[in-house]
């Protein structure tokens, strides 16, 4: 499969740490972010990648080459001057042809099941979400409950926060979008070519998925990030995992009370603390005895699954 990967960001809020690196470089835990991206797609089957480049593309170039030692084929396209996240995916159209395309930020840490996002994809537009709790720097998108996208508020203010619902800057294209682009000029997916496909009537759906995102935009953000991958909240691609997790938490009863409730629809066991049984494997889930806290062990997806909604719902409590 095919995916593109946005990579021409200079990063100018991290400028104060970053020592003139591309923010798609920037170190976490020691390994440029990018090429924990480039791991993620080619784990979840995505290994032809075109990675669009400005600023210093030539570092992000000696870094990857033709992207053979990291199990992946690259090309690259370079923009003379920036050409805007839509702009920057039509600049790849010959690369694209007429295949469905994942189209990624290089900017930020995920750790999606990007192949079941690709798999849900009918045609049109499959925008991945992610749930925030504090919207306001993201892109809001608006569904109706079955996931079609009706509307979207670009940054606003609390005032006009209906969702929490923020775009991830993941996107699964179908080819006949790209004609929708304007060639040879800046063009941004979120502020003009997905309102004017809202318009159009083009098929837009959006698929919150669970798991980790970070935009690592400003310090703060970059500096959690690295905070989140050591504390095992950001799973890295390609990483030996921990067979047991454990999720600290304030009330264990309550939490146990609130998870078992909500995966009651996957058949949920309570003989022996909570064991789940989802289509991906099962996941056991019980107090700890010595502390407030839960311990989650089972295979490698239902665990992931199992802990994104612990831990979503103990922020809640």
């Amino acid at each position: 499969m095919k995916a593109v990967i946005l990579s021409g960001g200079e990063g100018t809020r991290l400028r104060a740490i970053s020592g003139g690196l591309p923010k798609p470089m920037m170190p976490l835990l020691g390994t440029p972010l990018l090429e924990h991206t480039v791991a993620l797609l080619r784990e979840n089957g995505f290994d032809r990648l075109c990675l669009t480049l400005h600023y210093q593309p030539q570092m992000i170039r000696e870094h990857f080459r033709d992207g053979s030692a990291f199990g992946v084929s690259i090309e690259y396209r370079e923009e003379g001057a920036p050409l805007g996240t839509a702009g920057a995916v039509l600049n790849c159209r010959d690369f694209i042809g007429e295949e469905n395309v994942l189209v990624i930020s290089g900017d930020s840490a995920c750790d999606f099941d990007l192949a079941a996002l690709a798999a849900e994809h009918r045609r049109g537009v499959t925008i991945a979400l992610a749930a925030q709790s504090d919207p306001l720097p993201y892109g809001l998108v608006i569904t109706d409950r079955a996931g079609n996208v009706t509307g979207f508020l670009e940054k606003p203010a609390w005032e006009r926060v209906v969702t929490d619902q923020v775009s991830t800057g993941i996107y699964v294209l179908s080819p006949d979008v790209l004609r929708h682009i304007p060639a040879g000029q800046p063009y941004d997916f979120a502020k003009e070519l997905f309102p004017r496909l809202l318009e159009l009537g083009v098929p837009m759906r959006g698929q919150v998925m669970e798991g980790y995102w970070c935009d690592i935009g400003t310090p703060r953000a970059y500096y959690q990030c690295n905070l989140d991958t050591l504390n095992g909240l950001y799973h890295l691609p390609g990483a030996e995992e921990a067979p047991r997790r454990i999720i600290p938490c304030r009330n264990r009863a309550r939490l146990m009370r609130a998870v078992g409730e909500a995966m009651a629809e996957f058949g949920s066991d309570f003989s022996d603390g909570l064991t789940v049984t989802f289509p991906s494997g099962r996941a056991h889930l019980a107090p700890m005895a010595d502390q407030s806290a839960l311990f989650l062990e089972g295979e490698r997806a239902a665990v992931r699954k199992l802990e994104a909604s612990a831990r979503k719902l103990n922020e809640s409590l």
